[in-house]
């Protein structure tokens, strides 16, 4: 069996999902998914001619091939790793095709028979924490136990900030991460109300997208504490692990991180200083399900959970999940598209989402059939539908 054809299709989700699907002279294919971001698409296509007409089944082989001859755009980080984490999850399809068994099987078996998912509810539709607590009872109502909430949102002490070259970062001042003590009070105030709303066994987590500074995160991470958050995620920027460290071991609230790094490389140092308690890698963007699966395993000999982060399609997302139904220290992985009413459309037979679970079947590869017609109804503008013309 041969690959004779790399192509792409770009859907207008919530996010841009990059579908990959890989085609052979023996009719049989995979069909995967990279993170969003400008570019990656075309780094597929950059990528094509080197595994056209390779045994696609020679993973690991393929992917090293990809990543030599990619060097020069990157293949160590950034979009080119995500590039690459579209074709290998879509290799890992056509695998389980080929084969007649599900993606798990490859990865040493399950676990667990259905992964649980938690719903990213953003914000309140107002900065009143009890509308916080509205949708967080919503969401839950909705069969979900395990919910997050972002902090780092406009609030009533935010600061009139007329400098538009920063639109997101408008709370109390946008540049230097420190946070104001009503604003603190406001944070405290809303993450209390969402654990009242919900009551003590649903998982919360809330999110603060890299904003603050070491002291500050400290000082939210402590009052956060009586509050037995499942996670605080992301409390200082990406670049300093022994920053984040200084995080950890100041507070009992669990800090989770990892979404912004990329291959086994990128995780060493994070899990070997034990600088989060709870790692959330992107799989379609750091590398793919094996690259996820090497993570998860040095994370579980320093006793880290597993909780990754996804923005994906119903394909990123079930693919993603055979992976985690193989590794010993899955938590929870997320769920980004709870508004998105025609997510579950995207695939034949409706959503794989249920009651805040994704129950694993038995079928070949990740199990799913893309609904073309919902597919070529929300094609990302300007993007051809799996390619009028072969990359090939």
């Amino acid at each position: 069996m041969k690959i004779t054809s790399v192509r792409t299709a770009v859907i207008d989700g919530n996010f841009p999902w990059v579908l990959v699907r890989i085609e052979t002279d023996k009719g049989v294919s995979g069909l995967g998914e990279a993170y969003w971001g400008a570019g990656v698409a075309e780094l597929v296509h950059r990528a094509a001619p080197y595994i056209i007409g390779q045994d696609p089944t020679n993973i690991g082989k393929l992917m090293f091939i990809i990543e030599r001859v990619l060097s020069g755009e990157g293949a160590q980080g950034g979009t080119t790793v995500t590039a690459m984490s579209g074709i290998e999850i879509a290799l890992w399809d056509l695998m389980g095709r080929a084969h007649q068994l599900p993606i798990s099987t490859f990865f040493g078996g399950r676990f667990r028979e259905k992964i649980r998912i938690y719903a990213d509810c953003h914000e309140g539709d107002t900065p009143d924490p009890a509308e916080y607590a509205r949708r967080a009872k919503e969401v839950v109502a909705d069969g979900f136990t395990a919910i997050k909430f972002d902090l780092d949102n406009e609030n009533p002490y935010t600061l009139d900030v007329t400098d538009d070259t920063y639109p997101s970062r408008q709370w109390v001042e946008p540049y230097n991460r420190v946070i104001g003590s009503q604003e603190l009070d406001w944070m405290v105030s809303v993450a209390t109300a969402v654990r009242e709303a919900v009551g003590p066994e649903i998982m919360v987590a809330m999110d603060a997208h890299w904003k603050f500074g070491v002291n500050d995160a400290i000082k939210l991470a402590q009052r956060l504490e009586p509050l037995d958050l499942v996670w605080l995620e992301d409390p200082t920027p990406p670049h300093n692990i022994d920053a984040l460290v200084q995080v950890t071991r100041s507070t009992k609230t669990p800090i989770l991180t990892g979404e912004s790094l990329y291959t086994k490389w990128g995780y060493r140092d994070l899990i070997e200083k034990q600088a989060a308690r709870i790692i959330s890698p992107d799989i379609p963007k750091m590398g793919g399900l094996s690259e996820f699966k090497k993570v998860a395993d040095h994370a579980d000999m320093y006793y880290i959970a597993m909780a990754p982060h996804n923005v994906a399609s119903p394909i990123g997302t079930v693919a993603c999940g055979h992976v985690c139904a193989a590794v010993s220290n899955f938590l929870v992985m997320e769920y980004h598209a709870h508004d998105v009413e025609w997510w579950g459309d995207l695939v034949e037979g409706g959503s794989p989402l249920v009651d805040g679970f994704i129950p694993l079947n038995d079928k070949p590869g990740h199990g799913l059939t893309l609904n073309e017609d919902v597919a070529r109804a929300h094609l990302k503008k300007g993007s051809s539908y799996f390619g009028e013309t072969p990359y090939a």
